[in-house]
């Protein structure tokens, strides 16, 4: 029988792959590459239809077994599919950097650039032609051979750090768990979170209540238990996973994978000529030096600290009128803060469950996307096979004809990893027969599940979250490149990768959009005027807080990498105290190991780039303001921005790109006007 991971589908056969089928796909996938490749190195002179394209056809097919494989590996973790991706891990990191350190093809790739040929290619193929110059120079195809040497062997170690450490993460998220017997024993909870914890019970064959450590068990936990005791053993155990201390002591520890991480960070740097690895990051983001990031991040914080003071203060004055409390404890904070915005606001996250039941959001989200953007989004009838019964599919479409797809997976479950993400699945080009390949996404959360016949109620943060991972989404799938290389969010720099994510946050604060996005699951009425009127008032409630926490952990993950020197480590806790000392203003109890779980830095795309989110949330605020100024379904301005930021992807600078949409450079006081942050 066929490998299903080998068919070469629009759509991956997810009812057929098996873990099996994982590492003889890619060891099939790689050898037909290497074998292409060696035939096409013996071209005279290789131009773009004859060897570029060729090359991106070949990288292609690689991609989108790989993102099928990592895909699953990430919602539907086994033990045999994570052995099959470690092993295939380490093929395709081989394989990565034996193309990236190969002369060969990088005299072929420079010859296309030096040719008469590059004058008439399109602006996205020249682009496409420079990144990967620019990418063959970072992966050291210009070093002596012994420093080629180990820098192959460098990559493959960071590699399987960075899996270790996820895996980590991960199987200490799920192995702890808080049983309790009955409800009288974690006062205040609100009934979604009881209904849950009684359903995460019932699946391990308990009688009571089982609370995990996803976020849809914890956050309701540490927010509105009045039991202090039990607040503080679910943010000990959550604070401390993967790390030497809490009631998992040592146990999938990331202490030692952190510092070895980092280590092999800074010498392929230094391998590359960079002085530290935030130099290096910053090769292909929007940001020219780390004194640029520093200074943005230091200048945010001062102009933040003295609302974060304010806010705690206020916090620390409310709890002593409420109770007594003297001493706000990390796990007392989220409580309090609850308790106050009820008091000042008379709302809570909880009351605006009822009004925010997937399946409306899900249709407002849709129908707003389609009234900014000129686009029609589908579930499809006869759906495509899917890795879980819980799993959505869409289809998107433009005047008759579809344009795009992309799957929904977005129910907490066990053996899938926390937090919510936008992957791709395949990429928009063109094919060698002139077809266009259509831009396909994955969209996953972890939202609780539905309970009781009920759909599954939203909290306005998940709401958001929603929203957040479309923007990504929509970068992927509006794109109208048609070279991989730059087509969706593919050659976007890093640090404006986030723009079309959190501008899409915008719309759930709008009166317009809410009308949309809510609706009572069971009346259907819309979300009453004073509900809708306090959570307006309430958006800023202790946004300097939030501020500083961003901006703590911007600063931390950029100090940290460029800090780092091979022979001159980094005390990562020393570190974090310090960055907490110039800018947090809540400290958390010594027993915090939060850079263990810290999987954006460690595992993800975002070392020496958390800033990213700062950056970016900057350009989007900004954006949003224009349509403040039109109307924030103005076609006019929504065809605008689909225009120069979405259609574009990576094929121009985005301050390029920024410029021609919004008519000037970005603009800091929006961000700080939204933000509740300006003077």
């Amino acid at each position: 029988m066929a490998n299903p991971l080998l068919q070469e589908t629009l759509y991956p056969a997810f009812d057929q792959i098996k873990a099996e089928h994982i590492v003889p796909a890619i060891d099939t996938v790689l050898a037909d590459n290497r074998a292409a490749i060696s035939v096409l190195l013996h071209q005279q002179q290789p131009g773009w239809r004859d060897f570029v394209a060729r090359m991106e056809a070949l990288e292609d097919r690689l991609e989108n077994v790989w993102s099928t494989i990592s895909h699953l590996n990430s919602v539907m973790n086994s033990d045999e599919i994570r052995d099959a991706y470690k092993v295939c891990v380490q093929k395709v990191t081989e394989y990565s950097t034996e193309l990236g350190q190969n002369k060969d093809l990088w005299q072929a790739y420079k010859q296309c650039r030096d040719s008469d040929e590059f004058k008439t290619l399109s602006q996205q193929q020249c682009k496409a032609i420079e990144n990967i110059l620019q990418d063959f120079h970072l992966s050291g195809v210009d070093l002596e051979e012994e420093k080629k040497q180990r820098f192959a062997s460098l990559s493959q170690k960071l590699a399987d750090l960075t899996s270790r450490f996820s895996d980590n993460v991960l199987d200490a998220t799920q192995g702890w768990t808080l049983h309790v017997e009955d409800a009288e024993t974690v006062p205040g909870l609100p009934e979604s979170a009881l209904k849950s914890a009684e359903q995460a019970a019932q699946q391990r064959d308990l009688s009571g209540l089982v609370f995990t450590l996803d976020i849809p068990s914890y956050l309701p936990m540490v927010t509105y238990c009045e039991n202090a005791d039990l607040r503080r053993q679910m943010y000990e155990a959550y604070n401390t996973r993967a790390s030497e201390c809490g009631p998992n002591a040592g146990k999938w520890d990331n202490t030692q994978i952190m510092q070895d991480i980092l280590q092999v960070r800074a010498e392929l740097a230094g391998l590359l000529g960079f002085a530290n690895y935030a130099e290096r990051s910053l090769a292909r983001k929007m940001a020219n030096t780390p004194a640029e990031v520093l200074d943005f991040l230091r200048e945010l914080a001062s102009k933040s600290k003295p609302y974060a003071e304010k806010d705690l203060q206020e916090l620390r004055e409310f709890a002593q009128q409420l109770d007594g409390t003297t001493e706000l404890n990390a796990w007392d904070v989220p409580f309090y803060s609850e308790k106050l915005k009820q008091q000042r606001y008379q709302l809570s996250q909880e009351q605006l469950r009822p009004y925010f039941p997937l399946p409306r959001v899900l249709q407002g989200l849709f129908t707003c996307a389609s009234r900014l953007f000129n686009i029609e989004i589908k579930n499809v009838a006869a759906p495509v096979p899917l890795w879980h019964e819980d799993v959505q599919f869409f289809e998107i479409h433009r005047n008759g004809e579809q344009i795009a797809a992309f799957y929904f997976d977005v129910y907490a479950r066990s053996n899938k990893r926390g937090g919510a993400w936008m992957a791709n699945c395949r990429t928009r080009r063109r094919l060698a027969d002139g077809q266009i390949q259509l831009p396909v996404a994955f969209m996953v959360c972890n939202f609780s599940n539905p309970v009781d016949g009920r759909p599954a109620l939203l909290t306005h943060d998940e709401v958001t979250t929603l929203f957040h991972e479309f923007g990504h989404g929509l970068h992927h799938m509006l794109t109208r490149m048609e070279v991989s290389e730059v087509s969706g969010i593919n050659g976007v720099a890093w640090d404006a990768v986030e723009l079309p994510s959190q501008f899409m946050e915008n719309w759930c604060w709008e009166p317009e959009a809410l009308e949309l996005i809510s609706g009572h699951f069971e009346s259907g009425e819309p979300l009453p005027d004073t509900l809708l009127q306090q959570m307006l008032k309430a958006r800023n409630f202790q946004a300097g807080l939030f501020t500083v926490r961003q901006l703590e952990f911007a600063l931390f993950d950029f100090r940290l990498h460029s800090e780092y020197q091979v022979d001159a480590p980094v005390d990562i806790l020393r570190l974090l105290a310090e960055v907490r000392d110039e800018v947090a203003v809540i400290v958390p109890p010594a027993f915090n190991r939060f850079p263990h779980s810290f999987s954006h830095i460690f595992a993800g795309g975002y070392a020496a780039g958390y800033y990213s989110y700062k950056w970016a949330e900057v350009l989007a605020a900004d954006a949003f303001s224009l349509f403040e100024e039109n109307g924030i379904f103005d076609t006019k301005t929504g065809e605008l921005f689909r225009t120069t930021v979405l259609e574009q992807g990576g094929s121009r600078e985005p301050m390029e790109l920024f410029v021609e949409f919004r008519g000037r450079k970005p603009s800091v006081e929006p961000l700080l006007r939204h933000s509740g942050l300006a003077a």
